[in-house]
């Protein structure tokens, strides 16, 4: 049994009422994050994943994104700090609406693919993500990569943040993630990924002489086997 969190990146579909398999993943995590336009999801889903993630007492979270529809949030874009503070303070406002709307508050903000991955070394843009969360509410979550420059930022300014990790990907010597073009960056077995999602929690990532243990653990709902993996490491964590 550990006290780490369990989300998932979810919302990432359009105009599917149903919402794939976000709606089976849901009661295996403790929070989400909902894709608010950019890179993926549209005002239907939104507000449908929002629906859905209250009904199960999953507190819900802003999952900005590049505006990159056709790459998924996953092409990396040379955007200057303040148009990048905007897009995600405008990111944030949309899911919040939709989060009002149904009586409840977002409690985290993470920031997806390029995005995410570019703040964790860019220091520039690292504080214009944290600038812009913080702009929103104070009382957010910022939510990167454990042991990154994007968590450094948010701290800087006075916001709690929460380290992350992921069990189905693979990880670099240096404590990065494995970049998506190389063999073994996606785990594809769910008994794997659950292993993995224990080892992570209970001995943390190394960075050279330094260990960090992360506060959150993330599950990707693209993933071809999500609804297993979430399954199988709700169980290894809680059971």
């Amino acid at each position: 049994m550990t006290n780490i969190d369990l989300n998932c990146d979810l919302g990432e579909s359009f105009g599917n009422y149903s919402l794939g398999n976000d709606a089976a993943i849901m009661p295996f995590i403790t929070s989400a994050n909902i894709a608010c336009g950019f890179h993926a999801g549209d005002p239907l889903v939104m507000q449908a994943t929002i629906r859905l993630a209250k009904q199960h007492g999953v507190a819900i979270g802003a999952h900005p994104g590049w505006p990159d529809l056709q790459g998924f949030g996953r092409r990396e874009m040379s955007i200057g700090p303040a148009e990048a503070e905007a897009l995600v303070l405008y990111q944030i406002g949309a899911l919040a609406a939709f989060a009002k709307a149904q009586g409840v508050e977002l409690r985290h903000v993470k920031p997806h693919g390029a995005l995410y991955n570019q703040a964790a070394t860019d220091a520039d843009l690292a504080e214009a993500v944290a600038r812009a969360v913080k702009r929103f509410s104070v009382d957010l979550i910022l939510v990167g990569l454990a042991g990154s420059g994007l968590l450094d930022a948010g701290r800087a300014i006075g916001l709690r943040v929460a380290g992350e990790a992921f069990p189905d990907r693979g990880y670099n010597p240096d404590g990065t993630l494995m970049s998506r073009k190389l063999p073994g960056a996606l785990l594809t077995d769910p008994q794997e990924v659950a292993e993995n999602a224990l080892r992570l929690a209970r001995e943390g990532i190394r960075f050279g002489e330094r260990v960090v243990i992360p506060d959150t653990l993330c599950l990707h709902g693209d993933h071809p086997h999500s609804v297993e993996n979430a399954s199988l490491v709700h169980r290894a964590l809680f059971s």
